[in-house]
């Protein structure tokens, strides 16, 4: 053995003692504002059916016109990879995916619209009746796994009629069996961080009447003005609105068209990976780094309708685009039509499929401490655990692939993946 070094020391431990005091309402903040990532599954998509057609078959319904997409324009492996530009060793895992997903779980996350054309009787009836078959669906296991609406926003021509709905809504889950563990709102047209605030007391007025635990329900906040991204002031307000929700708050997605528009982009351009796009995303994506509110990016107008030449046309933009948001940390994204979801699968599971050896044998090497070509840090194995764990959810990988590469469980890809704040910030030597 070497000779023992002495170790020696000039601070009494009262000066760490002070330090530590001094710095208590900052860890404090630090907790509360910084929970980080919560964990949970986070859907690829969401899907937004108007209100007046949602029915109890719209989940199988999708899934079949997107089956029968494939079926028309593109009934094989390899037509579907020449088209989208998927290499040979992915093509047939990629294609049997997809339509093992469609017809498995074509919609992860669905809302009922609730936002253009309704008023009176009508949005009340038809609130209702989603109540009712969202409840039904739940029950019978045909749900997607997370379901809500979009009610109107807090502005005032429309805020009554969107409290009602929001009302009408949630007191007919209850009706009908009580709040599914996948219910989701979503507030759209947010500008002010005070409109989040009057949502979360509504919601707590509903908690309240119905004897709900608090912070029973939350909501995602939907980014479609440019005062949400900068306020009068010139800060970033969607900042203060995840602030505003109170621990509410479970996503910021953006809406393309809607943003677009208010910056007076034309029409021709309003798409999401214009500047204007990728400018408010990455506010939305800094502020929200952290919290354990997820962004969502937004659609793509281009539908996968017609001729197959316009079908395969729709189909590698809509590839594209979801590769591109990817990428850039964007794990969701909304689809407008039943033929965007066979390519919204086919990016994702590519995605996943064409990392998921590097990233499995880096984390293995990792946490056997093996080293590797790749010097990786504790940050870095979170980021990689992460991936795989998103894979396994969606139906990209198996978690016994998964298990058998990097010999770790699960549970343990789950440690990795929220380790504690010190551990980020501890060294990898």
């Amino acid at each position: 053995m070497g000779q023992q070094e002495k170790v020696s020391t000039s601070l009494a431990g009262a000066v760490s003692e002070g330090i530590s005091a001094s710095l208590a309402a900052v860890d404090a903040e630090l907790d509360r504002r910084y929970p980080g990532d919560p964990g949970t599954r986070q859907p690829v998509h969401t899907v937004y059916v108007p209100g007046n057609l949602y029915d109890a078959d719209t989940v199988r319904s999708w899934g079949d016109q997107a089956l029968a997409a494939l079926d028309e324009h593109a009934p094989d492996a390899a037509s579907f990879a020449a088209v989208l530009g998927l290499s040979d060793d992915l093509a047939e895992d990629v294609y049997g995916r997809v339509r093992a997903k469609l017809e498995r779980e074509p919609i992860e996350d669905l809302r009922v619209d609730f936002e253009d054309g309704y008023g009176g009787d009508d949005e009340d009836r038809d609130a209702a009746r989603a109540a009712r078959l969202i409840s039904e669906a739940y029950e019978k296991g045909t749900a997607a796994p997370y379901t809500g609406i979009r009610m109107k926003c807090m502005e005032a021509a429309v805020r009554d009629r969107g409290i009602r709905t929001t009302d009408v809504f949630l007191t007919g889950l209850l009706e009908h069996g009580g709040l599914p563990e996948g219910l989701v709102l979503t507030l759209p047209k947010v500008t002010y961080p005070e409109q989040v605030t009057a949502f979360v007391r509504l919601l707590e007025a509903f908690e309240k009447a119905h004897g709900l635990d608090a912070g029973r329900l939350g909501f995602e906040i939907q980014i479609e003005t440019s005062q949400a991204i900068l306020a009068a002031d010139g800060t970033a307000a969607v900042a203060r609105m995840i602030g505003a929700a109170e621990g509410r708050a479970t996503g910021l997605h953006y809406g393309t068209f809607d943003y677009s528009a208010c910056l007076g982009v034309s029409a021709a351009y309003q798409a999401s990976d214009h500047p204007a796009a990728d400018h408010a995303k990455a506010i939305m994506q800094v502020a929200a780094a952290g919290t354990g509110v997820r962004v969502s990016d937004g659609s793509t107008n281009v539908l996968p309708v017609g001729p197959t030449a316009h079908v395969h046309e729709a189909w590698r933009l809509h590839y594209g685009l979801t590769r591109r948001a990817l990428a850039r940390a964007y794990y969701q994204g909304w689809d407008m039509h039943p033929g965007h979801i066979p390519t919204r699968y086919a990016a994702v599971f590519a995605f996943y499929r064409e990392g998921f050896e590097t990233a499995a044998k880096r984390l293995s090497a990792y946490a056997n401490h093996a080293g590797g070509d790749v010097m990786d840090e504790p940050a870095t194995a979170k980021a990689l655990s992460s991936y795989l764990l998103r894979g396994i959810d969606c139906g990209a990988l198996d978690t016994a692939e998964v298990d058998a590469l990097t010999g770790l469980t699960r549970a343990d890809l789950g440690r990795f993946a929220a380790p504690r704040r010190g551990d980020l910030t501890a060294s990898a030597e």
